[in-house]
C-alpha cells in the first residue's frame, strides 16, 4: 500500500492539514493516478464548510489530471502512463439513466471499499468517488478520459469539472440554438464556460450578471456581449434592455438562491432557465409559477452539465488545441499541495477563475 501526501478535512469550517495516508491498490475496473494536476473548484469549498454534510475526515478535490500508474483487473484502454482527465462522474453503464445516455445522473454509484488510511488504521473518505487533494488517487475506470500529452496539465485538469458543467448545461441541458439570447447569471470558474459554450453554440447575444466590473471585463473576454451588475437596482431590466426581449436561456450558475429568484425574470416567452449553482442544502427559492406556465418557460435542472465524458472531453480538448476554447485563460494561480490553505481563502475572496495545485514531477 503506497504512502502519500494528501490534505485532510478533520472538521468542517477548518484549515486542511496535509497528512500521510495509504492508497490502497485498484481493485477491479479502477486504476491509479498519480496527479499532475488538481483545481480547487467551489464545490470542494462547500463540501469543507459541511454545507451539504459528508464523512469526516475526508480528502476532497475532484477536478483532476495526471498519468496512470496502475491498473486492476477488467481494466481495458488504458496503458501505465496515458494522460487522463480524472472527473467525479462514476457510471455503472447499465442503469436507466446510463442505458439513456446520462451517466452524470448514475443511478447505481455506490461507494466504493475504502481507498485511504491513517497509518494508525483509520478510514479517511476519498469524497465524491475521487479524494484528489492528494498525490494520486484510486478511481474507477468509467471516471477517467485519456486526453494527449501536448495538452497543459493544469488546463487539463479544468475539463474534469468547471468547463463541462458549465458548456454542458447551455450546449446539452439548455439546448441553445443559433441565434438564440443568452443570460449567464455569474460568471466565476462555472459562469465564463457557459459563457464559452453559448459563443460555441452560436449564441446572438450574451449577457453575464455579475457583482464586480472587474468580472464582468472578463466575461467578455471570454465571449459576452453585455455586461450587467448584479448590484444594479433591478438588474434584469438593464439585460432586458441591451436585449431588446427576454432571454432564450438564463444559466445560473452561482449557488445563491436571490439569483434564483431573480432568474426567471430574465426569461423570454417560451425561454429556459437551466440550473447549475447548487446552494446549501435546506436553501429556498421562490417564484409566481402563474407566469412560467403561462408564458411556456422551462426550469431544468443540470448535473455536470448532462455530459457524456468520453463524448463530450475529447470534443472540448479539440476545441482548445483549435483555439476556440479558452483554458490557460482560467488559470488563476498555480500553487503547491502546502499551499493548498492559501489557494482556497484566494478562491473564497472571488478573484480567483481556478486555482490549480500543481504536483512536483508535473510535465
Amino acid at each position: 500500500m503506497p504512502e502519500i501526501q494528501a490534505a485532510v478535512c478533520t472538521a468542517f469550517n477548518e484549515k486542511l492539514t496535509i497528512e500521510t495516508l495509504h492508497l490502497r491498490d485498484p481493485g477491479p475496473d479502477e486504476i491509479e493516478v498519480t496527479l499532475d494536476a488538481v483545481a480547487i473548484c467551489h464545490s470542494d469549498i462547500h463540501f469543507a464548510e459541511g454545507a451539504w454534510g459528508g464523512a469526516l475526515p475526508a480528502v476532497y478535490g475532484h477536478e483532476a489530471a495526471g498519468r496512470v500508474t496502475g491498473l486492476g483487473a477488467r481494466v481495458s484502454g488504458l496503458e501505465p502512463g496515458t494522460r487522463v482527465v480524472v472527473t467525479l462522474i462514476k457510471s455503472c453503464g447499465t442503469c436507466q439513466s446510463c442505458s439513456t445516455g446520462r451517466p452524470a445522473l448514475c443511478e447505481a454509484t455506490g461507494a466504493a471499499p475504502t481507498k485511504l488510511t491513517r497509518p494508525d488504521g483509520t478510514d479517511v473518505a476519498a469524497a465524491m468517488h475521487c479524494g484528489a487533494f492528494a498525490e494520486r488517487v484510486v478511481v474507477d475506470r468509467s471516471q477517467v478520459v485519456a486526453l494527449p500529452d501536448a495538452l497543459p496539465p493544469e488546463s487539463v485538469a479544468l475539463l474534469a469539472c468547471g468547463v463541462i458543467t458549465g458548456i454542458g448545461a447551455v450546449v446539452n441541458a439548455g439546448r441553445l440554438r443559433p441565434g438564440e439570447d443568452v443570460v449567464v447569471i455569474g460568471a466565476g470558474g462555472v459562469g465564463l464556460n457557459a459563457i464559452q459554450g453559448a459563443r460555441i453554440a452560436g449564441a446572438r447575444r450574451i449577457v453575464a450578471v455579475d457583482m464586480t466590473e472587474e468580472k464582468l471585463e472578463t466575461a467578455k473576454a471570454f465571449g459576452a456581449t453585455h455586461g450587467v451588475l448584479a448590484t444594479e437596482g433591478k438588474p434584469w431590466r438593464h439585460a432586458l434592455r441591451a436585449l431588446g426581449r427576454g432571454a432564450d436561456l438564463v444559466a445560473v450558475t452561482v449557488g445563491a438562491t436571490k439569483a434564483y429568484d431573480d432568474a426567471p425574470r430574465y426569461l423570454g416567452w417560451g425561454g429556459r432557465m437551466v440550473m447549475v449553482g447548487m446552494p446549501e442544502t435546506g436553501a429556498t427559492a421562490s417564484y409566481e409559477p402563474v407566469i412560467p406556465a403561462f408564458m411556456g418557460q422551462h426550469f431544468i435542472g443540470s448535473k455536470m452539465g448532462d455530459v457524456v465524458i468520453s463524448r463530450d472531453i475529447p470534443w472540448m480538448a479539440d476545441l482548445y488545441a483549435q483555439g476556440r476554447l479558452k483554458l490557460d485563460e482560467l488559470v488563476s494561480g498555480r500553487w503547491r499541495l502546502d499551499q493548498i490553505n492559501e489557494a482556497i481563502d484566494d478562491t473564497r475572496r472571488g478573484g480567483a477563475r481556478r486555482n490549480v495545485i500543481v504536483f512536483d514531477g508535473a510535465a
